[in-house]
């Protein structure tokens, strides 16, 4: 017997409801939610005021969304990744420059180096040239530049790791 398609029945619940619940889990970018009520059966007009009204009450704010996201994930992600991320979920190239310009160089070089640290340990008594074949290029990878890679394997080789803020 062939699969039956049933008609899309509309939720029972408002998209504003739903939408309160979707963010009441995670943040959620102005596109991923608006993709979310939609994949829930919820019209466009409805949808579209919905999004209007959360963003009217301060729920939904991209600029916030991608500066909470790039503060929780800068930690191992570098901000390439960081980009390609906020491009993936929907936010303005402007906003998700701002957010990620927000991850100074420093900082950048504080969280490769304590990854470059927990990949190096797995392998250690490698040279310069053998960790950044293997741990650089994870780093890379993960979104960091080449000089910050650079420095950070360095940094690891000669022991001068910064001290971990926990």
């Amino acid at each position: 017997a062939a699969p039956r398609h049933r008609s899309p029945v509309p939720p029972s619940d408002s998209p504003v409801d739903r939408a309160v619940s979707l963010l009441s889990r995670r943040a959620h970018s102005q596109w991923e939610l608006r993709r979310k009520l939609r994949m829930k059966g919820f019209a466009s007009e409805a949808v579209d005021i919905a999004m209007a009204r959360l963003v009217e009450l301060g729920y939904l704010d991209d600029p916030s969304f991608a500066k909470g996201l790039v503060r929780r994930r800068s930690s191992i992600r570098g901000p390439r990744a960081l980009s390609a991320e906020l491009a993936a979920r929907g936010v303005d190239r402007a906003e998700a420059d701002a957010a990620v310009a927000g991850f100074d160089i420093e900082a950048q070089l504080v969280s490769a180096t304590r990854l470059a640290e927990r990949l190096y340990a797995r392998q250690a008594g490698t040279g310069y040239r053998e960790l950044l074949d293997t741990v650089g290029t994870k780093l890379l990878r993960r979104g960091f530049s080449v000089p910050v890679v650079r420095e950070a394997c360095r940094s690891v080789l000669s022991g001068a790791a910064q001290p971990h803020e926990d």
